[in-house]
């Protein structure tokens, strides 16, 4: 029916109904209020979120007895303080075991890519006998908590009397079954016809794999190798259990060694909260680039 036999309402309502059904094209910004709604919201996950982590920052330049007195003002009675990280500067080792968190926590992140970079194109690219079922071993691994495996690592670095050493501190750290999935599934992503190329011009596998495929992997071991970095560096249980030698000590465990004679110093313990958390919000910040366009390339951003 044409538009000149309808009514001159039908004829302006019709094509208002048909743009009101009218999908929103690619690209297109969604509704103003959709938008400022979802602001809105994640907005305020994020205040949630930073809430606990000020609240620390406040108390830590606090004075002990406006910490210890319940007041709940951002800032003391008596102002703000630097003492209580004067106090924990100055006692223990604090700058040997920051020094042994980063080596460890290099060490660990270096040994955990390079075995999970080459485990993961092992089963994307290798056939070999059992790939399936061993593959299914370590995704099982991922669900397995490691609190569980913590008695049996114990007694097997006492065995080979590495407790007390960074060797024990590191080795049972190395074996990241979810990096070597995350890596396996961007590995499955890269262009095989790459790699028929360069072995037509002669190139081993090996080759390939590091001319080839590591140089398009970067954006992934980045993001992977700042994940296990930052994992390294908040590890407290397994090197509280392994390091009892105070100049071996990271620094989330020798921070719990500072205790005052006068009971819980909360202004301290805030600070020292503080003092751990610093190094990773630089990594953060420095490396947040890449650690957004490593989760979009690893699976988990949608792709």
């Amino acid at each position: 029916m044409s538009t000149a036999t309808l009514s001159p309402t039908e004829a302006v309502t019709v094509p208002r109904a048909r743009r009101a059904h009218r999908p929103r094209l690619p690209g297109q910004k969604p509704f103003a209020p959709l938008r400022v709604t979802a602001f809105v919201i994640l907005a305020l996950l994020a205040i949630g979120w930073l809430l606990p982590f000020l609240w620390a920052v406040a108390t830590a330049f606090k004075t002990e007895t406006d910490a210890a007195s319940g007041d709940p003002s951002w800032v003391g009675a008596t102002g703000i303080t630097g003492d209580a990280f004067t106090a924990i500067l100055s006692q223990g080792n604090v700058y040997v075991w920051a020094w042994n968190s980063l080596i460890t926590s290099i060490a660990i992140t270096v040994i955990t890519v390079a075995i999970s970079a080459g485990a993961a194109y092992a089963f994307s690219r290798l056939d070999f006998r059992g790939r399936r079922w061993l593959f299914v071993v370590i995704i099982a691994s991922i669900v397995v908590p490691p609190q569980v495996l913590i008695i049996p690592l114990f007694y097997e670095m006492l065995a080979f009397n590495l407790v007390d050493t960074h060797g024990g501190l590191i080795l049972p750290q190395v074996v990241a079954p979810a990096m070597v999935f995350i890596l396996k599934k961007f590995f499955d992503a890269v262009p095989i016809e790459l790699e028929d190329a360069a072995r037509v011009d002669g190139a081993g596998r090996f080759r390939i794999f590091w001319s080839i495929v590591l140089p398009l992997s970067r954006p992934i071991l980045a993001s992977v190798a700042i994940f296990v970095f930052i994992g390294a560096w908040n590890n407290f249980l397994w090197p509280f259990l392994v390091i009892n030698d105070t100049t071996l000590m990271t620094l989330p465990v020798g921070l719990q060694t500072v205790i005052s004679a006068y009971g819980v110093q909360y202004a301290q313990v805030m600070a020292q909260a503080v003092l751990a958390a610093l190094p990773l919000i630089i990594v953060f910040i420095i490396f947040q680039k890449q650690i957004v366009k490593g989760v979009a390339t690893s699976g988990f951003g949608g792709q």
